[in-house]
């Protein structure tokens, strides 16, 4: 085999192969011969269909065949010989397949950079940490409980005040005409509670039963509803129900009627779940902490076709916001060239990160075991009930969506592994600080 490069320019490289066509000849006369062995023709015993035959029925089909396999096998040949990983499957062209002469092919190709591991023991990491008091606990204990109220019905007419309930039946319009979602009845509204936006609650404040009242009030602007979002809408309210809630007293018998054996039983299940979400933000905000460290240190070329499949990516979630109208307002304020160039540069470290990460987990032979994929996999067929066998049979028919798993996993895993060598210094924060949201 002849090997000649083209092109080296950055990660970029080309090649010439040429393999021998006596190579080829040698391969497809065996492939034919194994053929004739098996082949099976009418007034041909099995095993004995002359080998012409089996050439002019087959031998173009055994020609692509072994032009397939030499190509391929050549190609693995070239980057084994000369170290290279190729950042995406290499581009090949062939210029001669061999049949008479010998089997010439291009090869183009972008490859993985030389990634250089920082020394991870120089990395210094504040863990912001919120521990979980009684207060807390009891607040959360005392959410649930309320949820749980009973209510009764309040027999005396007159307009509902804060903490009652007053059923209704609503119809939202906007610049007077009704709008999709903004109709309901038999709707429960709590004066002084949550899950109203805001201003709609307490305008029904003082309306009774058999009343009926318009109120006005403005959308978030950050509403989920895009054509809402920041719009004034008025609402056409009539009251039909008073009711005032019964609290639920917490005691053992409250805790036993929702599946647990005591109140201690219920008391530690919540200041376990509290301290689960707290651990879990914690670890998000030392992964984040962490990711921005590599990244500053991650000082390598990244392959155009790696950045260019990432941006892609990107750029398609930024236009389906942009159609749905929901781009936030300040990429909405920017022209396309702006954003283009902005996303393609997150583009660029998320692929300098990944490459970064991987070569971590390389070296060090992080591994991704098949107990590991299980308990994925277990993980995402608890959030589809009823659909398990549907989940399992698209794994086992698509092998390869197992990266879609396989991924995170490997990320968390070296993460871990960096984590154990950096040097990390706990900060007891609020709650409030733990949860909010970085500006990136």
């Amino acid at each position: 085999m002849q090997i000649t490069e083209t092109l080296s320019d950055g990660l970029k490289r080309g090649f010439t192969v040429v393999v021998p066509g006596a190579d080829l000849t040698e391969k497809r006369e065996k492939r034919l011969a194994e053929l004739s062995k098996t082949m099976q023709m009418p007034g041909f015993r099995p095993g004995k269909v002359p080998l012409s035959m089996v050439r002019r029925r087959f031998g173009d089909a055994v020609a692509a065949e072994v032009l397939e396999a030499s190509v391929n096998d050549a190609t693995d040949r070239m980057l084994a010989e000369r170290s290279l990983r190729p950042a995406v499957s290499p581009k090949v062209e062939v210029v001669n397949p061999g049949t008479e002469t010998d089997l010439e092919f291009k090869v183009e190709m972008e490859i993985l950079p030389e990634v250089k591991i920082p020394d991870l023991k120089a990395i210094s990491l504040t863990r912001p940490k919120a521990p979980v008091t009684e207060a807390e606990i009891d607040e959360a204990m005392a959410k649930f409980a309320d949820q749980r109220a009973s209510l009764e019905p309040i027999e005396e007419t007159r307009g509902v005040a804060k903490g009652e309930i007053l059923t209704v039946d609503f119809l939202g319009k906007l610049d007077d005409v009704p709008f999709d979602g903004g109709a309901a009845q038999d709707t429960d509204v709590e004066i002084g509670g949550s899950g109203f936006i805001p201003g709609f609650a307490e305008q029904v404040e003082g309306l009774a039963p058999g009343e009926h009242r318009v109120i006005t009030v403005t959308f978030p602007a950050d509403y989920q509803a895009a054509n809402l979002a920041g719009k004034e809408a008025t609402f056409d309210i009539t009251g039909k129900a008073l009711k005032r809630k019964i609290p639920a007293v917490l005691n053992d018998t409250f805790a036993e009627a929702n599946g647990f054996e005591n109140l201690a039983e219920l008391r530690k299940f919540f200041g376990e779940r509290l301290e689960g979400a707290r651990a879990g933000a914690s670890r998000m905000k030392l992964k984040r902490a962490l990711l921005d460290k590599l990244a500053e240190q991650a000082d390598f070329p990244t392959p155009e076709t790696l950045v260019d499949a990432e941006f892609a990516e990107i750029w398609r979630q930024v236009e389906a916001e942009r159609a749905a109208d929901r781009l936030d307002a300040e990429d909405a304020a920017k022209d396309e060239a702006t954003l283009r160039s902005e996303y393609r540069a997150i583009a660029d470290r998320r692929v300098r990160l990944g490459l970064l990460v991987a070569e971590i987990g390389r070296s060090n032979n992080v591994q991704v075991s098949e107990q590991d994929l299980r308990r994925a996999m277990i993980q995402e067929l608890q959030q589809f009930p009823g659909q398990e066998k549907m989940i399992v049979d698209f794994y086992q028919k698509n092998p390869r969506a197992m990266d879609r798993l396989r991924g995170p996993i490997f990320e968390d895993k070296v993460v871990d592994y960096a984590l154990e060598l950096a040097t990390v210094t706990d900060q007891e924060v609020s709650p409030e600080e733990l949860f909010a949201d970085s500006d990136d």
